[in-house]
């Protein structure tokens, strides 16, 4: 499948609005995903949680820390779809 993030941009407070290779897209409110611990810390500042960006290598977005979320639940959060391996 292809679940891709290809385009990010900030919405309001700790949402994003997500674009997939696939056509499909959305937004997702990572403050419900986030548990903002350990690399996810400091992207309780909403000036470092707007400097997300996606990486094309990874398939996904990150932040410049190198907290990454897979883009499996990302898709998931935006279409309904179960995550793979899931019935």
């Amino acid at each position: 499948m292809h679940r891709d993030v290809v385009q990010v941009t900030t919405v309001d407070g700790f949402k994003l609005h997500l674009r997939f290779q696939d056509g499909a897209e959305g937004e997702v409110d990572c403050s419900s995903l986030l548990s903002f611990k350990g690399v996810f810390a400091p992207l309780k500042d909403p000036a470092e949680f707007a400097k997300v960006r996606v990486n094309p290598e990874l398939g996904t977005i990150c932040w410049p820390n190198g907290a990454d979320i897979c883009p499996d639940v990302l898709y998931s959060r935006v279409t309904g779809a179960p995550l793979p391996g899931t019935h």
